[in-house]
C-alpha cells in the first residue's frame, strides 16, 4: 500500500457514517429486520438486472452460474439472518461464580461501529451483500468498495443500497489508489475477499490504524482422489467446481492429487462430463467467459509456460480458445516442472493441474508442503482414508466426495486458515466477526462483598484459601 492522502470525499463518506454511529444508540432488533426485509425487497425487485448486468461485465456470464452462485445465495443469506438474528442478539447470561456473589454477568453481542467491506469481481453479488447483510444485522453502518471490473454491477448494486446511502451504507468505487486508500481508513473492521497478496497489503495498511480485519483469501485447494475411489465418479463431483464461473472461485478445486497411471482415464472421464454439462462446448451460453482480456492472457501466458517446459497438455474442448469473448476451455496438465506457477500460484481459472502419488502419505505430504488451502476436497468411500487425510492436514474447511457446495451452508462459519485467510463470516460466527462480545457485569445494592473487602480482608483472604485453594 501506498502512502497517498485520503481523498476528501472518501473522509466525508466515513465520517458521515461514524458520526452516526457516535450520535445514535444501538438499531432494536425491530430496527435492523425491517433494514434487511427492505434490503431483501429491493435485491428481489433488481435481481434480472443483475444478472445482465454481470453478463455485460463478463462479455458472457451464465445466468446460472449468476443465480446459483451469486444471487440465490444472498437471498438466502438474508433468509437465514431474519430467523435467527433476534436469537443472536439475545444477551447470554454467564456464571459469576461463588466469590463474585450476587453479582451477575451477561455478553451482549455490541456493534462495533463502522465496517469497510472490499468486495472482489468475481462474485460481486454475493461477495457483496453476504458481509453486509450480516454487518448491518450486527448493528453496524457499512462503507462497499465494489470492484472497478464489474461497473455495470456496481450500477445495480448502487441502486439496491440507494434507500440507505448516508445513514446506513456508503458505496464506493475507483481503481487501485482508491482501494489503497479504502484500506487506510480508521474502520472498526474491515472485511476483504481477494488474493493472498493482496490481502498481505489490506493488513498492512489495517494496521497502522489497529484496525482488525477479516480476510477471506484463496490459495491453491487440492482435490484428493484416493485409489478406491471410481474416477467417473470423482470426476463428476468436481467437474462443477472446476467450470463454476470458468474456475474464478477462491475455493475452484486448484489442483488434483491422483494415483499414478489413472491420468487417461481421468482426462477421458473429464472430456466427456464436461460434453454433457456443456453441449455446445465453448459457445455454451451455460458457460462464462474469463472477466477481461488482462486475466484471459495470464491464463493463456501459464500454458504457454507449461509447454516450454515439456508438460502434456490436454484441452478438454475444441475449439479451446475465444480471443474475442476471451472464454477458455477447461485444461487438463501433468508432467509439470515443480517450479511452475502452475503448481505454486493460485490459478483462478479453468485450468487444472494434475500430480501424480504413490502412497496416500505421499500425497498428505505434498499438501501439507504448501501453504494451508482454503478447501480441502477429499474424492474417497474409504472412512479410513477420509479419516485420516482429514486429521493429517489443516485447511479452511474439509468436503468430501463433492466440491465448492459448503460455501453454501449458511448455518456454519466459511473461512481460511495462515495463507488462505484469517476470520469467518457465515453462521451465528458470522454474526460474532461483526460484533463486540461485550461483558456487562453488575453489582446490586446489597453487596457484602464489599463491606468484607473494606473491613475483614485477612478472615476475607483466609477463608477462601481455605475454600478454592485446592
Amino acid at each position: 500500500m501506498n502512502n497517498n492522502k485520503i481523498s476528501d470525499d472518501l473522509m466525508v463518506q466515513f465520517e458521515q457514517l461514524k458520526n452516526a454511529t457516535i450520535t445514535m444508540a444501538p438499531s432494536s432488533t425491530a430496527a435492523r429486520v425491517e433494514q434487511l426485509k427492505q434490503l431483501k425487497a429491493a435485491l428481489l425487485a433488481h435481481q434480472n438486472e443483475l444478472l445482465q448486468a454481470l453478463s455485460t461485465d463478463y462479455g458472457q456470464r451464465s445466468d446460472f452460474d449468476s443465480f446459483m452462485a451469486d444471487l440465490l445465495p444472498s437471498i438466502q443469506h438474508l433468509n437465514y439472518t431474519l430467523k435467527h438474528l433476534s436469537k443472536w442478539m439475545k444477551p447470554e447470561r454467564r456464571h459469576t461464580g461463588l466469590l463474585l456473589l450476587p453479582s451477575k454477568v451477561v455478553v451482549e453481542a455490541f456493534p462495533l461501529g463502522v465496517v469497510g467491506i472490499i468486495v472482489p469481481w468475481n462474485f460481486p453479488i454475493n461477495l457483496a451483500f453476504a458481509p453486509l447483510i450480516t454487518a448491518i444485522a450486527a448493528g453496524n453502518r457499512v462503507m462497499l468498495k465494489l470492484s472497478e471490473f464489474t461497473p455495470h454491477t456496481n450500477q445495480v448494486i448502487r441502486k439496491i443500497c440507494s434507500p440507505f446511502i448516508a445513514d446506513l451504507i456508503e458505496v464506493v468505487e475507483g481503481e487501485r489508489e482508491i482501494s489503497e486508500q479504502f484500506s487506510s481508513l480508521p474502520f472498526d473492521h474491515l472485511f476483504f475477499t481477494g488474493s493472498t497478496a493482496v490481502g498481505r497489503m489490506v493488513m498492512a495498511a489495517a494496521a497502522k490504524n489497529l484496525t482488525p480485519v477479516t480476510l477471506e483469501l484463496g490459495g491453491k485447494s487440492p482435490v484428493v482422489i484416493t485409489p478406491d475411489m471410481p474416477i467417473k465418479v470423482a470426476v463428476e463431483r468436481l467437474i462443477f467446481g472446476k467450470c463454476l464461473n470458468a474456475g474464478q472461485i477462491c475455493v475452484a478445486p486448484d489442483y488434483v492429487l491422483l494415483p499414478k497411471g489413472k491420468e487417461l482415464a481421468f482426462i477421458a472421464q473429464f472430456r466427456a462430463a464436461f460434453k454433457r454439462m456443456y453441449k455446445q462446448g465453448l459457445a455454451d451460453s451455460d458457460y462464462s467467459s474469463i472477466i477481461n482480456h488482462a486475466q484471459y492472457q495470464r491464463l493463456k501466458n501459464l500454458l504457454s509456460q507449461a509447454e516450454q517446459t515439456e508438460a502434456i497438455i490436454s484441452s478438454i474442448a475444441e475449439p479451446a480458445f475465444d480471443d474475442e469473448l476471451h472464454r477458455l476451455a477447461p485444461h487438463i496438465i501433468y508432467n509439470i516442472d515443480t517450479n511452475s506457477a502452475l503448481l505454486n500460484d493460485e490459478i483462478f481459472g479453468p485450468l487444472l493441474p494434475i500430480v501424480f502419488y504413490n502412497t496416500i502419505e505421499e500425497a498428505i505430504s505434498y499438501i501439507n508442503s504448501k501453504p494451508h488451502p482454503l478447501a480441502l476436497y477429499i474424492m474417497s468411500f474409504d472412512k479410513q482414508l477420509q479419516h485420516q487425510i482429514r486429521t493429517q492436514t489443516r485447511s479452511g474447511a474439509v468436503i468430501i466426495n463433492d466440491t465448492v457446495m459448503h460455501v453454501a451452508v449458511d448455518d456454519a462459519p466459511f473461512g481460511g486458515v495462515g495463507a488462505s485467510g484469517m476470520g469467518q463470516y457465515h453462521g451465528k460466527e458470522g454474526f460474532l466477526t461483526f460484533s463486540k462480545s461485550r461483558t456487562i457485569f453488575k453489582s446490586y445494592a446489597f453487596n457484602p462483598r464489599t463491606w468484607l473487602i473494606m473491613n475483614a480482608k485477612n478472615m476475607m483472604m483466609k477463608v477462601i484459601k481455605q475454600l478454592f485453594v485446592k
